[in-house]
């Protein structure tokens, strides 16, 4: 990014990495999502700040996309994304997945948003607030299938479906549940979720269905219903792991190099001296570590990329640092100050992911404040 003179930004000159978020791929995920899900409709889940890619930017970007209904975790994050939206045409629906213990019923009604109700408690809050208002209050129902996570538990599903009067002065926007192995298209728990999905609809006041998560969309038109509520996948996790991934590529995490040196005999790099070098060996240190979310476990696992050639990183990730083996790069170009490609064209998400042995959601959302954020479109 610019300054005003020609030149790039300040912080993007003093930063030891630079995160590029592509929102017009943000845009063009949900596209094919939606796409996917014709004619049913497709929300978007931008908790966790948008899974770390900053909800602020992304959601409007999202909103011109065509998105109408989003979901956060906390009430704080649905007051910051309901302020970034104000200036969007048509308003949005914001749904708080945390329910309504997640802050006072005052709040959630001065800014227009809506409570997923988890158990016959929130319901009870969440009707008392619309007695108190004197007027219908909207509000999500959570029954839980499966996860045993939130949601109403089987025990609780019954009391409500014997006595629907507990949902006076509550207006049912949807009824919901979440998947817990959308991402294993084959496994056994999903099509049993679905049963207990519909049959919970069946003994509840009608209101419209949403199951499907990113991975859930992927599991065929039984699972939409009338609403989707895709996350990681908008932001190029792969929501079909045993096949090649449908979305397009979001973010790209380069770091710079520190320093380089010539290693001239047998010795270790780092702390533990874990990893030993022989002599003759080329090594580049870069400006990330694991305070910016570069997770220790990638400590002698990952690899990054200098232009078109893989290098292994070598010994423990540091709080700031990790080291690279650069002895088949040209000096010229494992110089100070050039950038290391961490997550870009050659290594995505889940790849990273993979060498950590985890996931592209932690990956996501560790991604640390101290990298200068360049944004694309919007």
């Amino acid at each position: 990014m610019a300054d005003g003179r020609g030149g790039p930004e300040p912080t993007a000159i003093r930063a030891g990495a630079i995160l590029t978020i592509d929102l017009e791929a943000i845009k063009e995920n949900y596209r094919r999502l939606r796409q996917e899900l014709r004619p049913v409709t497709c929300a978007a889940v931008v908790k966790a700040d948008a899974y770390g890619l900053g909800a602020t930017r992304v959601a409007p970007a999202l909103a011109k996309a065509g998105v109408r209904t989003f979901f956060t975790a906390t009430l704080d994050e649905a007051i910051a994304v309901q302020t970034a939206l104000e200036k969007t045409r048509p308003s949005a629906d914001i749904f708080v997945l945390n329910g309504a213990g997640a802050g006072p019923a005052e709040d959630f009604i001065a800014y227009g948003l809506m409570p997923v109700l988890n158990s016959l408690g929130e319901l009870e809050t969440w009707s008392a607030a619309a007695r108190a208002a004197g007027r219908v209050l909207p509000a999500v129902l959570h029954a839980d299938t499966g996860m045993n996570r939130l949601g109403l538990p089987p025990a609780e599903l019954d009391t409500l479906a014997a006595d629907t009067n507990r949902l006076a002065g509550i207006e049912l926007r949807y009824v919901i549940s979440h998947l817990a192995c959308a991402e294993e298209s084959g496994h056994a728990l999903n099509g049993l979720q679905l049963r207990r999905f519909e049959a919970a609809r069946a003994r509840l006041p009608s209101a419209p269905g949403s199951l499907a998560n990113s991975s859930g969309i992927f599991l065929g038109a039984d699972y939409h219903f009338d609403l989707a509520r895709p996350g990681a996948a908008l932001y190029g996790v792969n929501p079909t792991p045993d096949r090649p991934n449908p979305m397009s590529q979001v973010v790209r995490l380069q770091g710079k190099i520190l320093q380089s040196r010539e290693i001239d005999a047998p010795q270790g790099v780092g702390y533990g001296a874990i990893h030993r070098v022989a002599g003759g060996t080329r090594v580049a240190t870069v400006a990330v570590g694991y305070a910016d979310g570069y997770l220790r476990s990638l400590s002698d696992q990952a690899s990054a990329w200098i232009g078109d050639r893989k290098v292994p990183v070598i010994g423990r990730v540091s709080m700031d640092l990790i080291t690279l083996d650069i002895s088949d790069v040209p000096a010229e170009d494992a110089h100070v100050g050039a950038l290391v490609d961490l997550i870009g064209p050659r290594q995505d998400l889940d790849a990273l992911a993979g060498s950590a042995g985890t996931i592209g959601y932690e990956i996501l959302t560790a991604l640390g404040a101290r990298y200068h954020r360049l944004y694309l479109g919007g």
